[in-house]
């Protein structure tokens, strides 16, 4: 009988391989029991996931996420697309940040998506944006901001006034910036679509008083006030 479930690990995340014929609810039945059954294996791990075989909506792609998290102690940060160099992007940022706190938050969450002008994303917990935050769009988040794409609009972290938070983006040139009640000032005017800059993972924290802009580098990591 064909496995409607199969499930591939590789570095940092994992790769669902899904029937396409079977109905979605048996699927999801199939997917509770898998990840139910593995999750001595995964443990607590923070992971991508990505979906083939399948064509799935947006809708059924949170439902499986939340079959998965119900049943597992996985903390599943983004789903992951086709785009190969989205993904190599991922992969590149969650291993270097390894994710400098112990966790990322009990409460964290994630978007898919891109924030367009207009656009604004507000959430009590630290979340995980996979796609671009737009010029005239603004992400605020009472605690860490984490951007696996280009960072062109606005970004607030710390609102809840507490130290130690910070703003990550893979490409990081935000019209505005702030953690906390101390603002990044920019060296000079920037341009409504800046020159898009050189994919260098770069992280914004707060020290002596002040927003410090830097590329993620491990040795960095093992030195920040956060």
């Amino acid at each position: 009988m064909k496995n409607p479930v199969i499930i591939k690990s590789f570095h940092n995340g994992l790769s669902l391989y899904l029937d396409e014929d079977i109905e979605f609810d048996m699927l999801l039945k199939e997917i509770e029991l898998k990840f139910r059954e593995s999750s001595h294996f995964f443990k607590d791990a923070k992971m991508g996931i990505s979906f083939e075989g399948r064509k799935l909506t947006e809708e059924e792609e949170r439902k499986i996420v939340d079959v998965i998290t119900e049943n597992s102690s996985l903390n599943i940060v983004c789903i992951i697309g086709k785009d190969e160099e989205s993904n190599q992007n991922y992969i590149r940022a969650l291993e270097q940040l390894a994710f400098h706190h112990n966790e990322l938050d009990n409460a964290g969450q994630f978007y898919k998506g891109t924030l367009k002008d207009g656009q604004i994303l507000e959430t009590e917990n630290s979340i995980i944006v996979l796609g671009d935050v737009y010029p005239g769009s603004c992400i605020i988040s009472k605690k860490d901001i984490i951007v696996l794409g280009g960072l062109y609009g606005q970004a607030y972290a710390g609102s809840n006034g507490l130290e130690g938070h910070f703003v990550v983006a893979l490409e990081m040139s935000p019209s505005k910036l702030k953690i906390g009640e101390f603002k990044y000032k920019t060296s000079e005017k920037q341009s409504r679509w800046p020159i898009k800059p050189k994919v260098q993972p770069k992280i914004a924290y707060v020290s002596d008083g002040h927003v410090i802009m830097e590329a993620i580098t491990k040795e960095l990591l093992n030195d920040l006030p956060i």
